[in-house]
């Protein structure tokens, strides 16, 4: 049975960027919007400082998704990438969802179109669903639960352990619960673009650089790259391991932008972004930083692009994010 598609509201056209304030009055123009609006501001910590810095709730997925699920504000604007602001209005679907530039896509969700895995699953009946949230509507409309690379080890074994499970759309994140677990899964080949670019032969070096470093990972990562790591965490377990851990120097095998609040959180600690094969020296998510602070202003100025979702298909996704979040 074929699912309705996700759609969202894009304008018919732009404001140029000159019609935008600059500086402070841009600042101020965002607060104000955001008290006009009654609004309240997401950002993933993935986003550029500057936004992070104004936002009302800065998270990972998980963090997001709770925070969108408490929200009382009439209005969310979501900085951060499409399935994101997707899974805001499954949750709240008489609010208005915002996101400040429609293009913000996810590389893992682009490479799980939802026809081609509803095929897929065909093949495997009997098997439970278990999706990572950075997926599509649909693909959350054909899945039994939902997870976090956070809680991901705890959804999982929330299933009998003789229940086979395929786990879609990452696999490396697929193959480190895996190893948490003990229980194999049919993983559906989806990788991330920026964390499958970290390689075991970069950090060697970087470690023969600064032996007495900490390698914290996403685990997103490859599993060579798993091996070599001290701790292994989502956004939000590394930005708390590096504030809590005694050690000087850390390796960040993730999207750079979480290096903003890892700075605050410890000011004294070298903190180096494990460079992706490509060779620069950082790793930066080109969907994330699609967003900016001239954007926020306009979306909230012209309340544009809107999230908006089929109802049907809303309800087929909220039932397994719901059953996330009761987890949780």
């Amino acid at each position: 049975m074929s699912l309705p598609l996700a759609h969202a509201n894009a304008p018919a056209r732009r404001s140029d960027l000159r019609d935008v304030p600059q500086g402070h009055a841009l600042l101020e123009g965002i607060a104000r919007l955001r008290k006009e609006l009654d609004a309240v501001v997401l950002a993933h910590y993935y986003q550029d400082g500057e936004i992070q810095d104004l936002a009302d709730f800065v998270g990972d997925s998980l963090q997001l998704s709770q925070a969108a699920a408490k929200t009382r504000a009439k209005v969310i604007v979501f900085c951060g990438v499409h399935f994101m602001a997707e899974t805001a209005k499954i949750l709240n679907p008489d609010k208005q969802v915002l996101i400040p530039d429609l293009d913000a896509g996810c590389s893992l969700a682009d490479r799980c179109p939802p026809d081609a895995f509803a095929t897929w699953l065909k093949s495997y009946p009997g098997h439970k669903v278990v999706s990572y949230i950075n997926c599509s509507a649909e693909v959350k409309a054909l899945s039994d639960l939902i997870c976090t690379s956070s809680n991901a080890v705890k959804m999982v074994e929330s299933f009998p352990k003789d229940q086979p499970l395929v786990f879609a759309p990452d696999r490396h994140l697929g193959a480190w619960v895996e190893k948490q677990t003990g229980r194999e899964m049919v993983k559906w080949p989806g990788f991330c673009v920026v964390h499958e670019q970290f390689t075991a032969r970069q950090l060697l070096r970087l470690k023969a650089e600064h032996p007495t470093a900490q390698i914290i990972a996403h685990p997103e990562c490859e599993a060579s790259v798993l091996d070599l790591a001290d701790y292994i965490g989502s956004t939000r377990g590394l930005l708390d391991h590096v504030a809590q851990s005694p050690a000087k120097t850390f390796i960040v095998a993730t999207e750079v932008g979480i290096l903003h609040l890892m700075a605050k959180a410890r000011p004294d600690a070298q903190l180096i972004p494990a460079p992706p094969s490509s060779g620069c020296n950082c790793s930066i998510c080109p969907y994330m930083r699609l967003n900016s602070l001239e954007k926020l202003y306009l979306c909230m100025r012209d309340r544009t692009p809107e999230i908006t979702l089929d109802e049907k298909l809303r309800l087929r996704a909220l039932a397994p994010v719901q059953r996330m979040l009761e987890l949780s």
